[in-house]
C-alpha cells in the first residue's frame, strides 16, 4: 500500500475516533502480543494518549499510545488484534474527540461515538470535545444546586440528593442495580440523561432498552455500551465518552443525569491497560494506574462552571466482588464520592426491591436538602429500624416478651410497616421527595 492511499485509510478510520487525521505514515509494528502491539519508527512525535491507525490486510486496527521507551512506543487496540503483522504500517492521530449534541438524545452508541441502532448516522453537535478532559477548576464550578426528586422512595427520603451531586451504588451481581438505574432514569428530576453500560452482557442490551428503560426513559436519553467482549480500551472509553457527552449537554445548561454501570468494570478494564503498559500490580492486583484514572473520571461530574448555568449529578455503581465493600475499588470510589447506597443481597431474600440497606447507605448533602421536620422523621424512622434489627434475634427466640420495654414494642410495631414504604416496584408511579416522606409519615403514625 502507498503512503498515499495508507494515509487516506487512516483518516477514513479516524474519523471513527473522532480525530483529526494523521500528517504523515512512518512508524512499524515491531512486535505483538495478546493485549497490545509495539510501534517503531514513530520516537519524538507520540506521546502518551496519542492515537493510531494500524493498516492491517483486514482493515484499519485504531490504537492508543500507553507508554513509551527508548525502544518505542506500546498501544493497546480498540479492536482484536487478529492479522495485525509485524512491519505493518502505522499512521498518527491527534487527541480523540467527540461532537455530541442534543441530537443524540433517543440513541445508542458505542464509545467511539458511532451509532449502534441502526437508525443511521449521528447528528454531529455544534462543538468537538477532547474525550480525555480535565474537570473543571474548583474555585470556578457552581455549587450543588436544590434537592433533586430521584423517584425512589428509599432514596428520596434517607438519602436526599442535591442537583450536580455524586452518588455510588454498591452492590454485588444479581441485587437488582440495573432494575434500580431503569426506575431512576424513568423517574428522576432531570432535562437529559446519558446511561453508560461498561462490560454489559450483549443480550442485555435491548431487554435494558425496551423493558427496564422504556420509550419514554430513552427519548431523554443517550445510551453508550461496550459489551464484555469488547477489548479492555474501548470498555475504557466507554466511560470517559459518556462523561464527554454529559458535559455536552450540561454545557447548554441542562441538567444531566449520568448513571453507570460499573465503575468496577471500568477499574478492570483500566488494569488490563495498565498490565499490557508494563505497570506492576499492587493492591490486591490492581495497577497504581487504576487508582489514578477513577477521580480524573469522577470528577469531571457534578456542579459545572458557574457561567454554564447546568449540573451533572453522577450515579455510579460498584460492583462489590463477594460482597467486600472494603475491596480497593469500593474503597476508593467511596472516598471519591458525595455519598454511599449500599443493596444488600439479604433484603432482597425477604423480598424487599429495591434491595436498599438505609442504614449503611448516606448522602453526605442531607443536612442541606431537608426541612428540620423531615430530618427528625427520617432520624426516628432510621432509629426504629436499628432496634427493630438488634431485637430481631431475641424475638425469633422467644427471649423478648412484650411490654417489656415501651421503644422496643414501638419498633417491632412500626418497622414492618417502614419496611413496606420502603418496598417499590418499578412500574409504580414517581412522587418525589416529598412524597416520600408523605409516605413515611402515614408509615409511622
Amino acid at each position: 500500500m502507498s503512503l498515499a492511499l495508507a494515509a487516506g485509510a487512516a483518516a477514513t478510520a479516524l474519523r471513527g475516533l473522532g480525530a483529526a487525521p494523521g500528517e504523515r505514515v512512518c512508524g512499524a509494528v515491531a512486535a505483538v502480543d495478546a493485549l497490545s502491539v509495539e510501534i517503531a519508527g514513530l520516537g519524538g512525535f507520540l506521546a502518551v494518549g496519542s492515537r493510531l491507525a494500524i493498516l492491517a490486510p483486514g482493515g484499519v486496527v485504531p490504537a492508543e499510545v500507553v507508554a513509551l521507551s527508548a525502544r518505542g512506543a506500546r498501544a493497546v487496540a480498540f479492536a482484536p488484534l487478529d492479522g495485525v503483522r509485524l512491519g505493518a504500517r502505522v499512521a498518527m492521530a491527534g487527541t480523540a474527540t467527540l461532537a455530541p449534541g442534543p441530537g443524540w438524545l433517543g440513541r445508542v452508541v458505542d464509545p467511539l461515538g458511532r451509532p449502534l441502532d441502526g437508525r443511521g448516522p449521528l447528528p454531529p453537535g455544534r462543538h468537538a470535545l477532547p474525550v480525555r478532559a480535565r474537570a473543571p477548576e474548583a474555585a470556578l464550578r457552581a455549587r450543588l444546586g436544590p434537592r433533586l426528586d430521584l423517584g425512589v422512595r428509599a432514596l428520596d427520603g434517607f438519602c436526599t440528593m442535591r442537583r450536580g451531586q455524586r452518588l455510588g451504588l454498591f452492590a454485588a451481581s444479581g441485587v437488582g442495580k440495573s432494575t434500580l438505574l431503569s426506575m431512576l432514569a424513568r423517574g428522576a428530576d432531570c432535562d437529559a440523561a446519558v446511561l453508560c453500560l461498561v462490560g454489559e452482557r450483549g443480550r442485555e442490551l435491548r431487554e435494558f432498552i425496551e423493558d427496564d428503560l422504556g420509550a419514554a426513559g430513552l427519548a431523554r436519553s443517550v445510551v453508550v455500551c461496550a459489551t464484555s467482549d469488547a477489548p479492555a480500551p474501548m470498555r475504557r472509553e466507554a466511560a470517559f465518552a459518556a462523561m464527554t457527552i454529559a458535559e455536552s449537554l450540561a454545557g447548554e445548561g441542562r441538567h444531566v443525569l449520568l448513571m453507570m454501570d460499573s465503575v468496577t468494570r471500568f477499574a478492570l478494564a483500566c488494569r488490563e491497560i495498565g498490565l499490557a503498559a508494563g505497570e506492576v500490580p499492587a493492591t490486591r492486583g490492581h495497577t497504581p494506574g487504576v487508582f489514578a484514572e477513577l477521580p480524573r473520571l469522577l470528577e469531571r461530574a457534578g456542579p459545572c462552571l458557574e457561567a454554564s448555568g447546568g449540573h451533572i449529578t453522577g450515579l455510579f455503581t460498584v460492583l462489590v466482588e463477594g460482597d467486600d465493600h472494603d475491596e480497593p475499588v469500593a474503597d476508593a470510589v467511596r472516598g471519591i464520592l458525595d455519598g454511599h447506597v449500599v443493596l444488600d443481597r439479604r433484603i432482597g431474600e425477604r423480598g424487599r426491591w429495591p434491595a436498599i440497606d438505609v442504614l449503611r447507605s448516606l448522602s453526605r448533602t442531607v443536612p442541606g436538602c431537608l426541612e428540620p421536620e423531615e430530618r427528625a422523621l427520617a432520624t426516628r424512622a432510621r432509629a426504629i429500624l436499628s432496634l427493630a434489627g438488634e431485637m430481631a434475634d431475641l424475638v425469633r427466640l422467644g427471649a423478648y416478651r412484650a411490654g417489656t420495654d415501651a421503644a422496643v414494642d414501638e419498633a417491632l410495631r412500626l418497622a414492618p410497616r417502614i419496611e413496606a414504604c420502603l418496598a417499590q416496584r418499578k412500574e409504580e408511579p414517581v412522587t418525589g421527595v416529598a412524597g416520600a416522606f408523605a409516605a413515611l409519615q402515614a408509615a409511622m403514625a
